[in-house]
């Protein structure tokens, strides 16, 4: 096994979504939630857009990347959550010796808008926040072979797109964190 795919993407990309149809494709497997992780601190939390986050994300990253690492141990491993290219050295480093596959979602930033803005059940409701994190994904210059940019397609179908990648190798990244 020793496998850990990141799906990550900005906020209303269908990460969740997505992530929860891929856990189940494989046995064993397991679904790692980044945002787990951001809930442990309690106190002195500094929300993780602000640029003075930048320490307690990159210790947090490493954290739910030795989780999803030693995990992969005993199964095929899914992490979700919000893991920019900016971030992913230190996820690749963390996670060893897991090969890790990183794919990005990215449907059209309207969709991401719609369904941040129609979110029950999340704490997560900034637009503005949204959007910036989503230009930050676009401006990243991800390699096109991480991308998934399908803007209707449902989760299960995703999940089928994006075991195809993992299955041919093009969403593997090298160890050293570039791909």
């Amino acid at each position: 096994m020793r496998e850990v795919v990141v799906v990550t993407g900005p906020p209303g990309a269908g990460k969740s979504s997505v992530a929860g149809r891929l856990a189940i494709v494989r046995t064993p497997s397991a679904l790692v939630p980044g945002d787990t992780f951001f809930s442990m601190i309690k106190k002195g939390y500094i929300l993780p857009w602000l640029p003075r986050s930048r320490r307690q994300n990159e210790v947090i990253i490493e954290a739910a990347a030795a989780a999803a690492g030693r995990l992969s141990e005993i199964s095929f491993v899914v992490f979700e959550g919000i893991v920019g290219p900016w971030f992913l050295p230190t996820f690749v480093s963390a996670a060893q010796p897991a090969d890790v596959h990183y794919v990005v979602l990215l449907p059209p930033l309207s969709i991401c808008i719609e369904r941040v803005r129609s979110r029950a059940d999340q704490g997560f409701s900034d637009l503005a926040v949204t959007e910036d994190l989503y230009r930050q994904f676009v401006d990243a210059g991800i390699d096109d072979r991480h991308l998934v940019i399908e803007r209707d397609a449902p989760p299960a179908r995703l999940a089928e797109l994006i075991m195809r990648k993992l299955n041919d190798g093009s969403l593997r990244i090298a160890s050293s964190g570039s791909g």
